[in-house]
């Protein structure tokens, strides 16, 4: 066994990996870049070599870097993770070159599995049932197009060298389609540094599973059973289960055995998973086989109770397998959410920032685990993944897994950025993902739903007021200018009347809504009156301000950031933390944002509108669709800017004329930059 390894990777994976190697005796190396300095896998290490600037070209994909890492520190071993060069055939034979054994399978296998049209020749060659599509050499738009009118819109572009979403376009008219192959190569040459592409016939409501399967040097293979994987955004897993719900015995056991084929074909050695789409009645489908370890592998470690990294390192260092088919035995149903720093409500468009708040759930050892390579304090950059943990929950049966994950995901606060938290809770509490009715096109089917925002009416503002009050945080101080008297009831603007009951006002953005908010206390009573859209400048113009409205509550702070609060009778919880310029206040997996309002200013807080023309999020220009002067259609694509490992559009938010570029390709951007100076047509 190795007595050192070095891990290739950072944040949650990195995390993960070490904590097995660890326990297993072996001391670990980890590699970080400038974002990176100081984050917990490089605390959690036994020693930390620099790599470089934050972009990953520049150092967690520089393979010569990651080599002279391992050799200087004397690691006998790297474990790639995943993403970055856990797929890369030059980097496992630089690896092999170097003396340094590589924690997965050979480079032969690598490229044979690493391009998927290589993958689906060899698939149908070995008896593995493949999805209609096109993976030939010839990569010409004339060629694109001819097999997408034979196979059938709508069709899916794949990146050759492709995974996680990353270089994958739907296109279901051929009008779309010059523009589609132009973004998916752009994505794939970025992502991968290659950018082929294939089609494949998009099915359209199928369910995607995917077999876990590990081989090693003595030519075993088995599975560990399958996973449904089919809720997805932008292509990409958000939510997993093993085992798969609603599935026919025989499927299953078509689908177990074309993958345990797959692994044969190629001699795999190592954690692979082979993926599939299911039609919903009798058939299977090869989509691709990812050479690496899954995000998802913690469902599967949970119904077999087995350490994959474990049989990783085992299986490297020239061992058996640690068990052979007939000894693998699965038990009870594991859920994975995968907690993203992202905003659900403008397309999952990724969200960055400093993680002011971040609480998870206590965990039990058996029907709880946090896995995550991120801390409270820390900065969610734009050079990576804004993946923040995952919470992986089990137990018994299907039914009480998901219980827990509800429970999981209303225990978990978050603030100082956006996150899919929320959006979570309302997939999971979805009829029919509850009753394991899924599919790709989930999301789309439900969007009413799973987008609706709970309305908990006046609590989320009796929580802000009474963690105000007890913080001694009322907004209302800054516009003070005499703060010196802190001892006297004026100077602690506790709102002090001789034989009164205290009185006070605040002003606040409430929704993006200016709102003034009078409140009188007596004893642990409180009395509010709420006039909306009561701004400075309405009231001196006179214009209209809703109707007052009141209601009375009493509560308590239970905690520092936690308050109960009862009103008619009917009490809530509430967790309450610094947000940004505000207060967040959660209930139930929802949260309300409460901003300070400057009553002499008319301005609101309210955010940018969709169809924004300025930067979302730091990041770089990669193309540039339109010229200035050029006029255009409201949703025409501008410009494209890549960020967080992903490409975003910037849109034509109405009809109207480009007037100019604010910057080039290649351009750095900051998050709120102005990227295109545009006029509307009236």
């Amino acid at each position: 066994m190795f007595t050192k390894i070095l891990i290739a990777n950072r944040g949650e994976i990195a995390c993960r990996v070490m904590r097995t190697a660890q326990k297993m005796g072996i001391k670990t190396v980890a590699v970080y870049s400038d974002a990176d300095h100081g984050a917990p896998h490089m605390r959690q290490a036994d020693e930390a070599v620099h790599i470089g600037p934050p972009p990953a070209a520049e150092s967690y994909l520089v393979m010569e870097k990651i080599i002279n890492a391992a050799v200087q520190t004397g690691s006998q071993a790297i474990h790639p993770g995943y993403g970055f060069l856990s797929e890369n055939a030059q980097f496992t034979q630089m690896c092999k070159d170097a003396g340094i054994v590589f924690i997965g399978p050979t480079a032969q296998t690598m490229q044979s599995m690493g391009s998927k049209s290589a993958a689906k020749d060899l698939m149908e060659a070995a008896g593995v049932p493949t999805s209609p599509g096109y993976q030939g050499v010839d990569q010409s738009l004339e060629t694109f197009r001819t097999h997408s009118n034979k196979i059938g819109y709508p069709v899916l572009l794949k990146a050759v060298s492709g995974g996680g979403g990353k270089g994958m376009r739907l296109v279901t008219r051929e009008e779309d389609l010059e523009e589609a192959i132009s973004s998916a190569q752009r994505e794939g040459k970025a992502s991968f540094g290659d950018d082929r592409l294939l089609i494949e016939k998009y099915i359209e409501r199928a369910r995607h599973l995917e077999v876990q399967i590990f081989g090693d040097t003595h030519g075993n293979v088995v599975h560990l059973f399958e996973r449904d994987c089919s809720v997805q955004r932008r292509h990409q897993k958000i939510i997993e289960e093993a085992p798969a719900p609603n599935l026919p015995l025989a499927v299953r056991e078509k689908l177990l055995n074309a993958g345990v084929a797959a692994g044969r074909a190629v001699d795999y050695v190592g954690a692979g998973t082979v993926e599939f789409l299911y039609d919903g009645q009798d058939q299977v489908y090869f989509m691709e086989m990812n050479t690496r370890l899954q995000v998802e592998h913690p469902v599967s470690e949970a119904i077999t109770g087995l350490d994959f990294v474990e049989w990783q390192l085992r299986v490297a260092a020239g061992e058996n397998l640690p068990l052979t088919q007939e000894q693998i035995h699965e038990k009870g149903h594991a859920f994975e959410s995968r907690l993203y720093a992202e905003n659900p409500a403008t397309n999952f468009s990724p969200s960055t920032g400093t993680l002011t708040t971040l609480r998870f759930p206590n965990p039990d050892e058996t029907d709880i685990r946090i896995d995550s390579g991120v801390e409270q304090g820390q900065d969610i950059t734009p050079f990576y993944d804004p993946m923040i943990a995952k919470i992986i929950t089990y137990a018994e049966n299907r039914k009480q897994a998901l219980g827990k994950m509800r429970l999981a995901l209303r225990e978990t606060f978050v603030t100082g950025l956006e996150t899919n938290t929320a959006f979570l809770h309302a997939l999971s509490s979805e009829k029919d993902f509850i009753e394991g009715h899924v599919s790709t096109h989930f999301i789309e089917d439900h969007e009413t739903s799973l987008f609706e925002t709970v309305d908990h009416q006046d609590y989320p503002l009796a929580a802000w007021l009474l963690w105000t009050l007890n913080h001694g945080e009322g907004n209302q101080s800054e516009y003070i200018q005499d703060k010196t008297h802190h001892q006297s009831p004026w100077g602690q603007l506790k709102g002090w009347r001789l034989n009164r009951p205290n009185r006070q006002v605040f002003w606040i953005e409430n929704n993006n809504a200016p709102t003034v908010i009078n409140l009188t206390q007596k004893d642990n009573l409180y009395t509010i009156t709420i006039e909306e859209n009561a701004d400075a400048q309405s009231r001196r113009k006179g214009a209209d301000i809703n109707q007052p409205r009141h209601f009375t509550f009493s509560g308590e702070m239970t905690s520092t950031h936690e308050a109960s609060i009862t009103i008619n009778h009917h009490t809530q919880s509430a967790f309450i933390a610094p947000h940004q310029k505000g207060t967040r206040i959660f209930i139930n997996a929802q949260h309300v944002d409460i901003l300070p309002s400057n009553p002499l200013s008319g301005n609101s807080n309210q955010a940018a509108t969709s169809g924004s023309l300025n930067a979302p999020m730091p990041g770089n220009i990669t193309a540039i669709l339109k010229a200035p002067d050029d006029t255009v259609a409201a949703g025409d694509t501008l410009m494209v800017m890549e960020a967080m490992k992903m490409e975003h559009a910037i849109k034509a938010p109405h009809n109207g004329t480009v007037k100019a570029f604010r910057f080039d390709i290649g351009d750095q951007v900051k998050d709120g930059d102005l990227l295109v100076e545009f006029e509307e047509t009236e």
